[in-house]
C-alpha cells in the first residue's frame, strides 16, 4: 500500500471514530428537543414523577384487595415444639399422644412422680372462614377504595397535563418576548443611527445621539432578561415531562378549541374528582355497614393433625387429629361499637356535604372559566387593534423626526410604546390560550380536547 493511501485509509477511520464518538457523547450533553405541544404532555403522563409515584400509590392500593380477599381463603400453619417435663399431667398427655402409655404407667408413685419426657410435636393445622359480616363489607371497602384512587390518578393526569399546557404556553411566550425584545433592540439601533446620522450633518445635536444610545443599552437589557426568562420556562418545561435538561419547543399555535358552555356543564358531573368522591361516599355508607357488622358472629371450620415422638422432630411414635366447627360472637366490649358505628355516620355526613360541595365548585369553576376565557379573547382582540395603532405612530413620528418635524424624545416615546404594546399583545394572547385550557380542564375535557383521550 502506498504511503498516500495509508494516509488516506487513517484518516477515513479517523473520521470514523469521531463519529461515533459524537453519535454517543453528545446527547449526554443535554441537546434541546422542539416539542409539540400533544408531544409534552403525551410524554409527561408517561414520565412525570408525580403521575408515577401515584401510579405505584394505585397498586400499593391495589393490593389491599388481596388482603381482605384473604380472609375467605383456607389459612394452613404448621408447628414444631419441644417440650421437657416432669408435670404429672403433662407427661401423662405426653405418653398418650405418643404411643407409649402401658400398665405400669398406672402406678400411683409413676403419675404422682414421673421420670421428666420428652415431647417433639408437630402439628398441621388448617381454618375455613363460612360467615364474618366484616370480611364482606372489608373486601367491597377494598374494591370501592382502589376505584376511587384510579379516579384520583386519572384527575390527577388532567391536572398535570394542564400544567404542562400553561407551562408550555410560557416558553412559547417567553420566546415571543425574546423576539419582540430582539425587534426593539434593532429599532433602538436604527434610532441611534438615524441621530447619528443627523448630528454628523449638522442637523441633529449630540443629546439626541447619547439619548438614543441609552435607549438601544436598555433594549439589549430587555433582551437579556428575556433571554434569561425564556430560559427558565424551558427547565420548567423539562422538570414537568421529568427531564433534568431544557425542552424547546415548537412555534406552532398551541390552541384548544372551545365548546359550547353546555358541554362543560354536562360533562362536569363525570369529572374524575367527582366520580372518586362519589366512590368516597359509597364507601362511607359501607363503612356504617362494616361497624355494624361487629354485632354478627363469626362462623368457621377447622381441624388439625398432630404426631407425637420422644426422640427426635416429625417422629410419628403416635398420631391424632381434630375436626371441628367454631362460632365466635363477641357479646360486650365495653361499647366500642357502639362509638364506632356513630363515628361512621358522622363520617358519612361529612363525606355528602363534601360531594355537594365539590360538585358546586366545579360548577362555579366551569363558569368562572368561562367567562375567564371570554373577557381574555376580548382582550386580545383589543390588544391586537392597539398594537397596530402603535405600529402606525411609530412610523408616522419616525418619518417626522426625520424630516426635522419631530424632537427625538417623541419618537422614544413611541418606541416605548410600541415595545409595551407589543409585550401587551404576547401576554394577551398567553392568557386567552391559558383560559381556553383552563375551561378545558375544569370541565374534565383537556386530555380529550388535545387528542390525548376518547
Amino acid at each position: 500500500m502506498l504511503f498516500s493511501e495509508k494516509v488516506m485509509s487513517y484518516f477515513q477511520l479517523s473520521l470514523a471514530a469521531c463519529a461515533v464518538f459524537f453519535t454517543f457523547v453528545q446527547p449526554a450533553a443535554g441537546v434541546e428537543r422542539a416539542l409539540t405541544l400533544k408531544e409534552s404532555v403525551a410524554l409527561a403522563l408517561s414520565e412525570n414523577h408525580d403521575l408515577k409515584a401515584l401510579s405505584y400509590n394505585l397498586d400499593a392500593e391495589a393490593e389491599n384487595v388481596g388482603i381482605a380477599r384473604s380472609a375467605w381463603f383456607p389459612h394452613l400453619s404448621f408447628e414444631e415444639r419441644f417440650m421437657r417435663t416432669d408435670n404429672p399431667t403433662a407427661a401423662f398427655a405426653a405418653k398418650l399422644n405418643q404411643g407409649r402409655f402401658a400398665q405400669q404407667d398406672f402406678a400411683v408413685d409413676s403419675l404422682n412422680n414421673p421420670r421428666p419426657i420428652n415431647d417433639f410435636q408437630s402439628s398441621f393445622s388448617a381454618e375455613q372462614l363460612v360467615f364474618s359480616g366484616k370480611a364482606l363489607f372489608g373486601l367491597d371497602m377494598s374494591k370501592i377504595m382502589r376505584d376511587a384512587r384510579k379516579e384520583e390518578l386519572l384527575r390527577k393526569r388532567h391536572e398535570i397535563a394542564f400544567q404542562v399546557v400553561r407551562t408550555f404556553l410560557s416558553v412559547q411566550t417567553a420566546m415571543k418576548y425574546v423576539g419582540a425584545a430582539e425587534q426593539g433592540v434593532r429599532d433602538a439601533e436604527e434610532h441611534r443611527r438615524i441621530a447619528q446620522l443627523r448630528y454628523d450633518s449638522g442637523l441633529g445635536l449630540y443629546s439626541d445621539v447619547l439619548r438614543a444610545s441609552t435607549g438601544a443599552d436598555a433594549a439589549n437589557q430587555a433582551l437579556v432578561s428575556a433571554r434569561t426568562n425564556m430560559e427558565v420556562a424551558k427547565r420548567a418545561l423539562g422538570l414537568l415531562l421529568g427531564m433534568p435538561d431544557p425542552v424547546d419547543v415548537s412555534d406552532e399555535a398551541a390552541d384548544i378549541q372551545r365548546r359550547d358552555i353546555a358541554a362543560y356543564i354536562s360533562n362536569a358531573s363525570v369529572r374524575n374528582d367527582v366520580r372518586a368522591m362519589e366512590l368516597h361516599l359509597e364507601n362511607a355508607r359501607k363503612n356504617v355497614s362494616f361497624a355494624g357488622a361487629g354485632y354478627l358472629p363469626e362462623v368457621g371450620v377447622g381441624g388439625s393433625y398432630q404426631r407425637n415422638d420422644h426422640r427426635q422432630p416429625l417422629g410419628g411414635e403416635g398420631d391424632s387429629w381434630t375436626v371441628q366447627a367454631f362460632l365466635r360472637w363477641n357479646i360486650f366490649d365495653g361499647f366500642k361499637r357502639e362509638h364506632e358505628r356513630s363515628r361512621a355516620k358522622f363520617q358519612l355526613s361529612e363525606t355528602e356535604e363534601r360531594l355537594v360541595s365539590l360538585k358546586q365548585a366545579v360548577l362555579f369553576k366551569i363558569y368562572e372559566a368561562y367567562l375567564n376565557a371570554e373577557e381574555a379573547r376580548k382582550n386580545e382582540e383589543l390588544a391586537g387593534s392597539a398594537l397596530k395603532t402603535a405600529e402606525e405612530g411609530k412610523r408616522l413620528v419616525e418619518l417626522r423626526y426625520q424630516n426635522s418635524l419631530a424632537p427625538l424624545v417623541d419618537l422614544l416615546d413611541s418606541q416605548a410604546n410600541l415595545d409595551h404594546q407589543r409585550a401587551a399583545y404576547i401576554a394577551r394572547s398567553n392568557d386567552y390560550r391559558l383560559a381556553s385550557a383552563n375551561l378545558s380542564f375544569q370541565g374534565g375535557l383537556l386530555l380529550q380536547d388535545l387528542g390525548l383521550e376518547q
